[in-house]
């Protein structure tokens, strides 16, 4: 079974349930991926101090946008409108937070390169003396 595949099930709800249950999995991991990217962009800015920022904002990214595939391919697969009970309103709901998580992971991303530019250029001058 091709990735392609896997996702389609998931998003039907074959593996997982049916109606709601996919929105549900696009939902959860949507907001695991924004607490991943706050999570991250808190380590960049120092205030915690266990954990790689560059692993934890490409994690986020990558969370976010299986969320934000598995909400769209939900939507796509998913029979009625709104308060049908097929889950529609919540893979709505998930795509903004595949998109935030996307977002603030990109955003740490940026953060931790320019603080790991400061710091080569901190050393650099420290060990050459300003030009």
């Amino acid at each position: 079974m091709s990735t392609a595949d896997a996702l389609m099930v998931a998003a039907e709800g074959g593996v997982i349930g049916d109606g709601r249950t996919g929105a549900n999995l696009a939902l959860g991991v949507g907001l695991i991926g924004v607490a991943l990217g706050w999570l991250t962009l808190a380590r960049v800015a120092g205030r915690i101090s266990t954990g790689n920022a560059h692993t934890g904002a490409v994690s986020a990214m990558a969370v976010g946008l299986v969320g934000t595939a598995l909400a769209v391919l939900h939507l796509a697969t998913s029979s009625g409108g709104p308060g049908t009970g097929n889950g529609m309103v919540g893979a709505v709901g998930a795509i903004p937070l595949g998109l935030i998580a996307m977002a603030l992971g990109r955003r740490a991303l940026t953060r931790s390169r320019r603080a790991e530019r400061t710091a080569d250029r901190s050393a650099h001058e420290r060990e050459f003396g300003s030009a």
